[in-house]
Parts: structure tokens; C-alpha cells; sequence
């Protein structure tokens, strides 16, 4: 290659070089500004191809789609003076990049650092005007609306950014009083179930007791019945036997002989010694004429 090639590419090289540190590009999820000598001379770059004085401008980029903090687990004290421990996260973004970068040097986690700093303060003042039960649920929704409102008009003067939200993942208490707190629910749990159970214990007695009484009182309507059946059922066969007996009596006398003599003699050494001419023997005397 002779030194003319060379110096050819040597040249066409350079101002490539050149070229390609005076174009610049944002993308569409992108701000940025233009930087002279740590001077911003132009901010809020939207997308698209721009152009700038090499080693002399410097373009800074920030994204500006929505971010996630989460924030450390803090005790914040309420009206009552109860502590509890608060886990939230905030939603945020960039909205007026030359003070967020004038603030922050376009340091995220220092622009981070300060935006959890009003936070935190916010929602502690919010916790300290609320009861404990206010917080947990009952103006949750309330408090975090506030919060996000405030915050957000802080964020926006100070730091150009905008708080899109503001919420709580957890409440708890610290552990010692957790401990102490549902030590208590037990307790109380334990003595519901015992006024439960004796309640229980004392309406089954009532139940058993009341089964008992109506068995007794059917069983003595039931045999009450059934004697009063049974002296029906005696008294009507005694009147029929005897209105059978009373139509033949010599033939009555003579199956009630039968059935002592039945009755005398149900066994083979069974003996009865008696009078020749006994009533008894009636009916055999005449039996063996």
C-alpha cells in the first residue's frame, strides 16, 4: 500500500471519527440534555438524531419510563404511641430532566436516596395522626392518596421528579409487641372457646335431660295403653267364654275337669291319692262306665 492509500484512510478515518461523536441519538423512552463544560445549554432533548460539538458537548440520556423504590421497613409511631413497622414502594419518574440532573448530578440511586428521604418523612407524619386500626385499614386508602399528593408536589420542585404512587406492602408490629399481641388473641380465643364449650356442654345436658323425660313420658302413655288394651282384650274374652259356657254348663264343668286333671298329671311319677267318691274324680268314674 503506497503512503498516498494511506494517508487517504488515515484522513477518511478521522473525520469518521469526527462524524461520529457529532451525531447523537435518544430513543423514544428517553429525555436528555446537552452539557457544555458542566453547563447545561440545552434540556428536555426528546427522541430522535441530534448533533453536537465534539469534545466540546456532552450529551446526558435518563430513562423516563416509570420506576420502582422499595423502601426499608421503618417504625413510625401513631396517635396512640404504638409503634408499627411500615414496608412501602413508591412509582416515579423523570419529568424535567435539567433539575433532576442539575440535583441529582443523574445519579439514580442518589436521586433515589432523596426522593425515599420525603417519603419517609411524609408518612411518618401521616402514621402519627392516625390510630393503629386507621392505619391497618380503615383510612389506608385515604392516607395513601394524601401521601402520593404531597410527595409528589415536593418531588416535582425539588428534585423534577413526579411520585405516580405511593403504597404500603406491609404493616406490622415490631416483634416484641407482636409477641405480646398474639399472646393476648390466644388468650382471648382460647377463653371464646371455653364459654363456647360450656355453653355447648350445658344446652347438650338440657337436650338429654328433655329426651330422657319425653321417653319416660311415652313409655309410661305406651304401657298405660297397653295395660288398658290388655284389660279390655281380658274382660271381653271372659265375656265371651262365658256366654260360650253359660249356653252348655254341664260341658264347662267338664273342660275345667280336663284341664286340672292336665294340670295334676303333667308328670309321670306324679301321684294324688283321694277318695273313692271325691268331686275331684267325677269324671273318670264316669269315663270307665
Amino acid at each position: 500500500m503506497n503512503p498516498r492509500t494511506m494517508q487517504a484512510l488515515s484522513i477518511t478515518l478521522l473525520i469518521l471519527t469526527i462524524l461520529s461523536s457529532t451525531v447523537y441519538t435518544v430513543r423514544e423512552t428517553q429525555r436528555a440534555i446537552l452539557v457544555q463544560f458542566g453547563e447545561v445549554i440545552e434540556s428536555n432533548i426528546g427522541a430522535g438524531i441530534g448533533l453536537k460539538l465534539p469534545f466540546i458537548h456532552e450529551v446526558k440520556k435518563f430513562d423516563i419510563r416509570t420506576q420502582v423504590t422499595d423502601s426499608d421497613s421503618t417504625e413510625y409511631l401513631t396517635q396512640e404511641n404504638k409503634f408499627l413497622i411500615v414496608d412501602s414502594y413508591v412509582l416515579w419518574r423523570i419529568i424535567d430532566v435539567k433539575k433532576y440532573f442539575t440535583v441529582t448530578g443523574g445519579d439514580a440511586k442518589r436521586a433515589e436516596l432523596l426522593l425515599m428521604g420525603r417519603v419517609n418523612d411524609s408518612l411518618k407524619n401521616k402514621v402519627s395522626e392516625r390510630t393503629v386500626v386507621e392505619v391497618v385499614g380503615g383510612q389506608r386508602d385515604k392516607m395513601m392518596a394524601e401521601l402520593t399528593q404531597e410527595t409528589t408536589s415536593l418531588a416535582k420542585k425539588e428534585f423534577g421528579i413526579e411520585v405516580v404512587d405511593v403504597r404500603v406492602k406491609r404493616v406490622d408490629f415490631p416483634e416484641t409487641i407482636s409477641e405480646s399481641i398474639y399472646n393476648r388473641m390466644r388468650t382471648e380465643r382460647e377463653r371464646e372457646a371455653r364459654e363456647h364449650r360450656s355453653q355447648g356442654n350445658e344446652l347438650a345436658e338440657t337436650i338429654k335431660s328433655e329426651a330422657d323425660r319425653e321417653q319416660k313420658v311415652i313409655l309410661s302413655e305406651a304401657y298405660k295403653q297397653s295395660e288398658t288394651l290388655r284389660g279390655q282384650g281380658d274382660a271381653e274374652a271372659a265375656t265371651i267364654a262365658a256366654n260360650a259356657f253359660g249356653q252348655d254348663p254341664e260341658f264347662y264343668r267338664f273342660y275345667r275337669s280336663m284341664q286340672a286333671y292336665r294340670a295334676s298329671f303333667n308328670k309321670p311319677n306324679d301321684m294324688m291319692v283321694l277318695k273313692g267318691d271325691s268331686e275331684f274324680l267325677r269324671y273318670m268314674r264316669q269315663s270307665g262306665k
